[in-house]
């Protein structure tokens, strides 16, 4: 049970600290998130125990997680904050992060997001752009502001993960080469509203190997010599995130190894060090508990239908991603090779295939490594109200987000007759 920290059996009882997971379905219902506060604090604490005495930030990946009681845990520890929207920005903010600690990546950010991140006096924002650059520009002018700003640089290097979430090859439309980069810093020094601070790279995520991390570094240190040596000053170093957790098999490396690869790199330059961890503070630290509703048997397969689906859970369908799943009540009979599936009128609709369990209708499932891209992925298909989810504290259980209602679903739509067109004129839909 160690890639599962805090949780395990007691007895034949399931138990997440020391909270059976029986309990927390019958208070809250299924399906339902449930996050481990030690496991969130204890995987922060590696991380910063590894850094010591060097000068560095944490700034945790929003899009993992967003829940508003987990940013408010990672803010009161210290924690900063990787943000890719205004809207996780907001997050930040109601939950009492600190901006000075945040950093704002992504593609995509527009003028409004722009905005707001310099009315909130971010730390800085990573570009992945010369348009950008220049749309930032104008908006701090405009603003009289001064943007701090990190150019985000691809190093065309293979993560060896997944390709949808590979982000450092030169064909994926994340961040601009080290050439182009140079040139940047180079030429855009002019820009009157823009202060450049940093140097950002992020490969992708679920990496499990040290290497990629390895080559990216010396990829960015050599890239500072070359701005250094034309008189440029860059304050810090921001390696990304992307270390893997354990579903499986996988044996990703240790937080200490990771960190001192990063540091053993970096020693040299004295520059502030950040990075971005997501998946590897939240991934384990939390699960989706089920009930079994029907059990199939079929001419050529088993099915146990859950009442968890794709839109709670999206990533075995996404990316084909592997969860572990452990019955709630350990059963000593004999077990049999199952589909986990969900309700979903997609044949895509799993949570795993070729599960060898022993279970019968009404029986809870905890599907494991659930606390990242769980529910910040979730959606609303087939009108499915979203989980609810909780956090338990040693003995304690604390609703951090209710089950949505269909109500809340649809209170924003209209139909036709509700609705006055905007010209006055009616139209027959018939």
């Amino acid at each position: 049970m160690s890639s599962f920290p805090f949780v395990d059996y007691q007895g034949n009882e399931l138990c997440i600290e020391s909270v059976a997971l029986s309990k927390i379905a019958k208070t809250f219902g299924t399906p339902c998130y449930v996050y481990s506060h030690a496991a969130l604090m204890t995987t922060l604490q590696a991380f910063n125990t590894a850094f010591a005495g060097f000068n560095h930030l944490i700034c945790y990946a929003v899009k993992a997680n967003s829940n508003l009681a987990i940013l408010d845990l990672l803010a009161r520890a210290g924690c900063g904050f990787d943000i890719v929207s205004g809207g996780e920005l907001q997050r930040v903010i109601k939950a009492g992060g600190d901006p000075q600690k945040t950093v704002f990546s992504g593609v995509g950010k527009n003028p409004d997001e722009m905005r707001m991140g310099l009315a909130a006096n971010i730390l800085c924002f990573n570009v992945e752009s010369e348009a950008e650059l220049l749309v930032l520009n104008q908006v701090a002018k405009e603003m009289d502001k001064v943007a701090s700003v990190s150019l985000r640089v691809n190093p065309d290097v293979d993560a060896k993960t997944h390709p949808y979430i590979s982000t450092g090859l030169k064909e994926n439309k994340f961040g601009i080469s080290t050439d182009e980069a140079e040139r940047i810093y180079t030429e855009k020094q002019t820009l009157s509203n823009i202060h450049f601070t940093g140097l950002d790279c992020h490969i992708g995520s679920q990496l499990t190997e040290l290497d990629p991390f390895i080559q990216t570094s010396k990829k960015l240190l050599d890239l500072i010599d070359r701005l250094e040596a034309k008189g440029l000053e860059i304050e810090h170093l921001d390696f990304g995130g992307g270390l893997g957790i354990r579903y499986a098999n996988e044996t990703p490396p240790s937080i200490n190894d990771y960190v001192a690869s990063l540091c053993t790199i970096a020693s040299k330059r004295n520059k502030r060090i950040l990075i971005e961890p997501g998946r590897s503070l939240v991934g384990n630290a939390g699960l989706l508990l089920t009930q079994v509703e029907y059990i199939k048997h079929t001419p050529d397969r088993n099915f146990a239908i859950i009442d968890a689906a794709m839109n709670d859970l999206l990533r075995p369908a996404l990316y084909n991603a592997y969860h572990d799943i452990l019955p709630v009540t350990k059963n000593k009979d004999g077990t049999e090779n199952y589909q986990i599936v969900g309700p979903v009128c997609e044949t895509g609709d799993f949570l795993g295939h070729d599960r060898h369990l022993c279970i019968k209708n009404g029986d809870l499932l905890a599907v494991m490594s659930a606390g990242a891209y769980g529910m910040s992925m979730s959606s609303n298909y087939n009108t499915r109200p979203r989980a609810a989810e909780v956090m338990v504290d040693g003995h304690d259980m604390h609703l951090i987000r209710a089950r949505e209602s269909i109500d809340q679903l649809i209170a924003g739509e209209r139909t036709l007759q509700q609705t006055i067109p905007e010209n006055n004129n009616t139209r027959n839909f018939a």
